[in-house]
């Protein structure tokens, strides 16, 4: 499989589980193509054309031709330097290597993460946020995490895949809108009543499971097992935190429930202000099952893959 396939299948899959719907994504792709034939030609050189046909800016090939041919991939949550280093040890070894996969964004995907936030004030309207109201509590924060982002030196691991030559692509929000849409689904199928009724549904996930086993599986950090769980909300996706101002408007709109990968303090708070249950499923194993659904699509394809760094494999791919 090319590396170019990967990568676009990546960001297929992404849009195919995207929480705002197919519609709502492909307005993205239209804004971002009428953004571009508006400019002037000097301008168009600095425009990135990956956004005319990919809606996600945290999802990139980094290094790398795009006709490499990949067999073997090497992935994890997070890439830096050390993973690449490890990549580069393999193949000593004489295990074959032929791409690295990020979930989480470096180099210009991770430059880009502020961008993919704009899609949480969408997925707030979903839950009975008037738009307006979203879209003006989410745009200080997306605000704040562009400002946190320009410090930092995000092409490290980009510049040690380039001194290895090994290619390095990252897959971020496709990968959390899977999580997110099989969570939210199988939720709203098995209805749970309580907090702790939700806590069950996830422990039976294999990812979460062996998340429990090393003291980092789901947890209720606001509310107790016995509480009803009311309206549950799955707030997996969008690059990073949003608002802690969204806490009340949920609340108003009726939610009784978050599940999440992580959660701020300040936003814990909000939450609980507002008597808002929170489950925190798990960092790494929300990522792990998002990147799962991702890496079953690349085994269909006979693609062989390698774990590291957070990463727990568990397929879902039926064997003949």
């Amino acid at each position: 499989m090319r590396l170019q396939a990967i990568y676009d299948l990546a960001v297929k899959k992404g849009m195919e589980n995207d929480p705002r719907g197919k519609k709502e994504v492909e307005k993205v792709l239209e804004k971002a193509k009428k953004a571009f034939e508006e400019l002037k030609e000097d301008e168009k050189k600095e425009f990135d054309r990956e956004k005319l046909s990919n809606p996600y800016a945290d999802t990139r090939i980094l290094y790398g031709k795009p006709d490499t041919e990949v067999k073997t991939v090497l992935a994890g949550i997070d890439i830096e330097a050390g993973e690449v280093l490890i990549a580069d040890r393999l193949r000593e070894k004489g295990r074959v290597v032929d791409l690295i996969i990020s979930h989480h964004p470096e180099g210009k995907a991770l430059a880009g993460l502020h961008e993919v936030m704009k899609m949480q004030a969408e997925i707030l309207e979903i839950f009975g946020v008037p738009i307006n109201v979203a879209e003006g509590i989410m745009a200080s924060r997306i605000s704040e995490v562009k400002r946190g982002l320009l410090p930092l030196n995000h092409n490290r691991a980009v510049d040690a895949a380039r001194i290895f030559d090994i290619p390095l692509m990252s897959i971020h929000t496709p990968a959390d809108n899977m999580v997110t849409t099989f969570l939210q689904n199988l939720i709203n199928k098995k209805d749970p009543e309580t907090v702790g009724d939700i806590l069950k549904v996830l422990k039976e996930l294999p990812e979460f499971a062996e998340a429990v086993t090393i003291n980092a599986g789901p947890t209720i950090v606001v509310g107790d097992k016995d509480r009803k769980a009311g309206k549950v909300f799955v707030d997996m996706t969008g690059g990073t935190g949003g608002s802690e101002d969204a806490f009340a408007k949920l609340a108003t709109a009726g939610v009784g429930t978050i599940i999440c990968m992580h959660i701020g303090e300040k936003h814990r708070k909000e939450a609980e202000k507002n008597h808002i249950n929170v489950i925190i499923a798990g960092h790494m194993a929300s990522d792990s099952l998002g990147m799962n659904l991702v890496l079953d699509e690349l085994a269909k394809e006979g693609i062989e893959i390698i774990t590291c760094s957070g990463l727990t494999r568990f397929s879902r791919l039926k064997v003949k």
